[in-house]
């Protein structure tokens, strides 16, 4: 039975035949708020232009064995790649008025027009990007989505008029911003005005941040050159759909022997580029759940920490509260983010190349408003760990949404491979992270404090404990090192360096005890 996949960009559908695009869908205005077309700048109206080949006579290319096995995919338009995530009917396009041009172009590149003719007959598209607004789970949002089967998706100057069109609108009406990329650069018959566009589109990027509205971007096949520079890895979350070639230098300008897994989705995630490979039939619900929780209510007041999820009794002694942080069997942060978020979504990496699986951090739900989590797990955490925590803190800052961390290391890692990855700066940049929040941040220490390693994570004022942890300036064991103690000194060296939970509160370095949730 002949088949098309939907599985590079955004969908998996088997279908009995070929696979036609959806129906042009009429312009609609949002079930809330102003009128979708603004009263100054481009109006939303419904997508136009001349009828386009079917899906499946486009370009096809192999994919490896993304699902199992070698297939033939079928790259999706830009409007098919819409439909994928838009509520039914909800689309309207962005209308964007045509820029006046000379023949074939600023340069005058020979066959220019004809190209753009050719490429506008075969997509039905005037422009290598189409820009809207629809609703994506119920929930409004900008949406920016690339047709690669016009001139490869390439940027030149009407695509930079319509994504600048698409930065304000989502601006001027208080939306996120979804882009859907597929786009092989900057187009060459356009020459340094072509590359000026991703200035225009940084620039964009950086007002929308600085409005507080968060931009998703959704990596397709291919995200190369300034596409990926700026709405790829420029976004608050960056996903990418499985075996996407997603770099910086497209397939034909790397050098010849570099590793071709590197310019993948996979590979930009392994590096900490990329916060999900989300596999395609799972992509609607992903980019739905991330609007979900990015339009939830914002606290002004910090949140409630969780509850201690380990029902054991006050540590006597010093060393019997590390025996207790130290015991296998304690609860991690795992255990206390399931039994504290509703729906939780994770953000991964560093975005400069690096990963700590040590540390889990995202946004999540919690009684119907969004909280944003950074979370030690209990090993030692690595420089890319702290800067992921810090990228973290600062976006939610950044969004009005409230901060939890969940502090458990026995310290910062301290190898040389840690220095060189710049332990010190990355802890720096952590400390720094919550010092200047403005959003409320609190902090429950679950397991070990280990000095300054800890400390980072911790809310000056709001720092709270379970009764299964300790928080010290040094571990024990080091302190009677360092104290030219023998090492069966170390369970003494404990009690005098009072790290017990209670001895914290009395300290004033913690604001109390939590206990279990009553009948947990």
């Amino acid at each position: 039975m002949p088949r098309a996949v939907w599985s590079v960009h955004t969908c998996l559908i088997v279908h009995p035949g070929p696979v036609g695009d959806p129906p042009r869908r009429p312009a609609l205005n949002p079930p809330h708020g102003p009128a979708l077309n603004p009263p100054h700048g481009p109006a939303l109206n419904p997508p136009r232009g001349p009828a386009r080949e079917p899906a499946h006579t486009q370009g096809r290319r192999p994919v490896g064995t993304a699902y199992g096995g070698p297939v033939t995919t079928t790259r999706l338009s830009a409007r098919a790649a819409i439909a994928c995530l838009a509520d039914p009917g909800s689309f309207a396009e962005l209308g964007v008025p045509e820029r006046e041009s000379a023949p074939d172009g600023p340069l005058a590149w020979a066959g220019y027009d004809g190209s753009r003719t050719r490429a506008a007959a075969t997509t039905g598209e005037r422009e290598s990007v189409v820009v809207g607004a629809a609703r994506i789970g119920g929930h409004q949002a900008t949406l920016i989505s690339f047709e690669f089967g016009f001139l490869g998706g390439s940027l030149g100057r009407g695509t930079g008029d319509r994504l600048e069109a698409a930065y304000r609108y989502a601006r001027e009406h208080r939306l996120p911003l979804v882009s859907l990329i597929a786009t092989g650069g900057s187009r060459m018959q356009e020459g340094m005005l072509a590359l000026t566009q991703l200035q225009r589109v940084a620039a964009q990027s950086a007002l929308t941040r600085a409005a507080g509205l968060p931009q998703i971007a959704v990596l397709r096949d291919p995200t190369t050159g300034g596409g990926w520079a700026t709405l790829g890895a420029g976004a608050d979350v960056v996903l990418a759909v499985p075996g996407a070639q997603v770099g910086f230098a497209g397939s034909r300008v790397r050098p010849p022997d570099a590793d071709p897994a590197a310019y993948t989705a996979e590979g930009q995630y392994a590096a900490g580029h990329v916060d999900a490979v989300v596999p395609v039939p799972e992509l609607a619900r992903t980019v739905t759940d991330w609007l979900r929780l990015l339009a939830a209510p914002r606290r002004a007041e910090p949140v409630a920490p969780p509850a201690a999820l380990a029902d054991v009794a006050p540590p006597v002694t010093g060393w019997d509260a590390v025996r207790q942080a130290r015991h296998p069997d304690r609860p991690r942060a795992g255990a206390y983010l399931e039994a504290y978020f509703g729906l939780r979504l994770p953000l991964h990496g560093d975005r400069v190349g690096g990963t700590d699986p040590g540390m889990l951090c995202g946004f999540g739900l919690r009684e119907g408003g969004a909280v944003a989590y950074v979370a030690q797990c209990g090993t030692a955490t690595l420089p890319a760990g702290y800067r992921t925590a810090a990228r973290v803190i600062r976006l939610a800052d950044r969004l009005g949404i409230p901060v939890l961390t969940l502090v458990d290391t026995p310290g910062a890692a301290n190898d040389a491979a840690a220095e060189r990855a710049g332990a010190g700066a990355a802890i720096a940049d952590a400390f720094a992270a919550v010092a200047a929040a403005t959003v409320p941040v609190t902090t429950l220490l679950i397991g070990e404090g280990g000095s300054g390693g800890a400390l980072a994570l911790a809310a000056p004022g709001n720092t709270w404990v379970t009764p299964d942890s300790y928080f010290s300036v040094i571990a024990p064991e080091l302190a009677a090192a360092i104290l030219k103690r023998p090492a069966s000194q170390a369970p003494a060296t404990a009690d005098q360096l009072r790290i017990r939970p209670h001895d914290l509160v009395a300290l004033g370095v913690a604001r109390g005890v939590v206990a279990p949730e009553a009948g947990a």
